[in-house]
């Protein structure tokens, strides 16, 4: 229980400051929403709104699909060191995500891998902002068929193996490989 009262006080300080900030340099750079918000698969396989920072050109026009959408000057800054992922937050205070689990996918991700062996198995916590596989494998590997029985073996051993102590650990890496991208 303090453990939950000191994440949403950190939380909470952190947002009021930061998400204006961050903002206003969206606004500045870009026209359009500041967040972006998107169907993910939680808990159980129930979906949820998950939100995050815009960091691509904005298209009003209702349908209006890009192949390759424009990433703006703060989007990259806000790629690169993970801060498009701050509103997340907000989801981890409604108490649809966690701060670390799984990464929430798209429903349309998990309906090609739901038959996997073992795909399941990451629905059975909260999904989370950070997860092991974001610290352990190259942003750039994209997940495939033949790649995703090698991913889903960081998913199960984090729930097998879920403890506070693993979950400060995967905070602290990721912390350092954000860190590094800033450089």
């Amino acid at each position: 229980m303090f453990d939950l009262l000191v994440l949403v006080l950190v939380t909470a300080l952190v947002l009021i400051w930061l998400v204006p900030l961050i903002a206003l340099a969206i606004i500045l750079d870009s026209p359009g929403p500041v967040f972006f918000a998107q169907l993910r698969t939680g808990r159980n396989g129930r979906p949820f709104r998950c939100l995050k920072f815009r960091s691509t050109t904005y298209h009003p026009t209702p349908g209006f699909r890009s192949n390759e959408p424009e990433v703006t000057s703060v989007g990259r800054f806000l790629r690169a060191t993970g801060l498009d992922e701050l509103p997340n937050f907000f989801n981890v205070l409604i108490g649809d995500m966690s701060i670390v689990g799984p990464r929430p996918h798209t429903l349309q991700y998990d309906a090609q891998y739901w038959t996997t062996p073992g795909y399941r198995d990451r629905h059975s916590v909260r999904p989370g902002i950070t997860g092991l596989i974001q610290t352990r494998v190259s942003p750039a590997a994209t997940p495939g068929l033949i790649q995703m029985p090698h991913l889903l073996r960081y998913d199960r051993w984090y729930v097998q193996r879920y403890s506070l102590g693993l979950d400060f650990k995967i905070c602290w890496w990721t912390i350092a490989d954000r860190l590094k991208a800033v450089r």
